[in-house]
């Protein structure tokens, strides 16, 4: 049951791709533009932050969520938002630029922060009462 966690991830980064494989107006269209636009450009920040935290999940879930496996983990989320910025500049009507990158790098860096700040560092707490 716990290997099942890594589906979680794995699941996710299919969606992520095939998703980025359509033209950005293909499954919602917002009749404002600039709110359409907003709401696309900010979803960069949330998207690889919850890939880092369904990759955090599973480390946590199969008892592997150290320092390292947490950063690594979150070197990978940032990798893959690289390579899809890659994947996205040979999609016909999509964009890859480094600013949509530097967006994809701040959700994982906020998501990394509070993966850190509330466990490993309520661990160790916890461990210093011991």
């Amino acid at each position: 049951m716990k290997k099942f966690l890594w589906t979680l991830p794995l699941a996710y980064m299919a969606l992520i791709w095939t998703l980025s494989s359509f033209p950005a107006d293909e499954f919602v269209a917002l009749p404002d533009l600039s709110l359409d636009r907003i709401i696309k450009e900010s979803l960069h920040l949330v998207e690889f932050g919850i890939l880092y935290l369904l990759f955090a999940l599973a480390l946590y879930g199969n008892g592997q969520l150290t320092k390292k496996t947490s950063l690594l983990f979150a070197i990978i989320a940032c990798l893959y938002g690289a390579l899809d910025e890659i994947h996205q500049s040979f999609v016909p009507y999509r964009s890859a630029t480094w600013i949509d990158l530097v967006k994809d790098v701040i959700g994982v860096t906020v998501a990394y922060y509070f993966v850190n700040r509330f466990y490993f560092l309520k661990k160790n707490k916890l461990e210093q009462k011991l």
